[in-house]
């Protein structure tokens, strides 16, 4: 029997909020409706502020309660705009803000913000919150959860396929006997940063600032020779490692380089990262979604440095926008099932664990 579930997803380039109304059962996940409400410039700014220096607990807390209402008020306005009542929705799968994610280390962790106690008491639905922990308690990086949902929805998929989201980062599932993934680094996260910083402008439409530039390859040299591109799976990262203090390490100081020539180098870089993992699979086909597939010239770039036929998931039939959130509907899914998610292959876990604590 199909439920309704509402899966909720804010990534780490907090251009806005996504909504997946979705009708679920054991063999299915139809989206039903989706929308997206924007994220107030204000608080993406504090939000930034808080990763990139210091927070009181106060800080903390408050920001954890105004996600909360944020998401809730979203929420409520999505089902009235939908027509759907509280009783109708089985569950909302609620991934929150990440404020920090750091898997490794001797006190792993990952923080992700946005009181569900909020969300379902000021939507009357019961809240699916707080993925990541399990899996890192057992060992796993407890990143990327999306694998597991594109196994489910792409697994009938013929041949050797690797599906791409490219948000704020980037990663990547290969669907096969095991199933693996990982986060191949930074996705749009360091563009947007760049023409937000230097044009005043959210994203880079189409990458056409990208194309008005060159390749700086000294640059290109040095950032791709990162540690972090250098590491083998599992592997995860978020805006704790590249963020604005990251590029600015590698930036020259007495020789500038022009604006558009590090969006431009930026860019290739995002491609480059990703392609350079994908050369070391077997995948013929590259499937893209997530906010990075609108941008043209970006799957340009990826279709020429991967050498494989590449492809946006909506000309499969899935919304590449709506994905994510589509998955935190089904991770809920999952978890009022009780049913353990199948993502130690991905994420180094000891086991397989059941992801997520329920609120309301």
């Amino acid at each position: 029997m199909k439920e309704l579930y509402i899966g909720v997803m804010s990534g780490t380039s907090m251009d806005g909020i996504d909504l997946a109304l979705c009708e679920i059962d054991s063999a299915k996940c139809v989206l039903s409706a989706y929308a997206e409400f924007s994220f107030p410039k204000a608080l993406k700014e504090e939000i930034l502020n808080l990763i990139g220096g210091r927070a009181t607990l106060r800080e903390i807390g408050e920001l954890d309660a105004k996600l909360g209402v944020l998401v809730a008020n979203a929420i409520s306005d999505f089902m009235v705009q939908e027509n759907v009542g509280a009783a109708e929705v089985k569950a909302i799968g609620l991934h929150g803000q990440t404020l920090w994610h750091q898997p490794e280390g001797e006190f792993p962790f990952s923080t992700q913000l946005g009181d569900a106690n909020v969300v379902s008491a000021r939507t009357g639905v019961k809240t699916v919150a707080d993925f990541r922990r399990m899996d890192i308690a057992n060992g796993g990086q407890g990143a990327p959860l999306v694998p597991a949902f594109h196994k489910f929805l792409f697994g009938s998929l013929e041949g050797k396929v690797a599906i791409l989201n490219i948000g704020g980062m980037a990663n990547i599932t290969l669907l096969g006997s095991e199933l693996k993934g990982w986060d191949t680094g930074c996705g749009n996260v360091l563009l947007d940063m760049w023409i937000s910083q230097t044009r005043q402008k959210a994203y880079d439409e189409n990458g056409e600032f990208a194309k008005s530039g060159e390749i700086d390859e000294e640059l290109l040299s040095a950032m791709i020779s990162d540690d972090y591109f250098k590491k083998l799976p599992p592997k995860s990262t978020g805006r704790e490692y590249f963020n604005a203090t990251w590029l600015a390490n590698y930036l020259p100081i007495f020789n500038p380089i022009k604006d558009e020539d590090i969006q431009r180098t930026l860019l290739e870089l995002t491609a480059l990262s990703v392609a350079n993992d994908i050369k070391t699979t077997n995948a013929t086909k590259v499937v893209v979604c997530g906010g990075g597939a609108k941008n043209l010239f970006l799957t340009q770039r990826l279709e020429a440095l991967c050498e494989r036929e590449v492809v946006l998931s909506d000309s499969l039939g899935a919304n590449g926008d709506a994905l994510e959130a589509m998955a935190f509907a089904w991770l809920a899914y999952k978890r009022v099932k009780n049913e353990v998610v199948e993502l130690s292959s991905v994420t180094g876990a000891r086991k397989d664990s059941l992801l997520g604590g329920i609120y309301g």
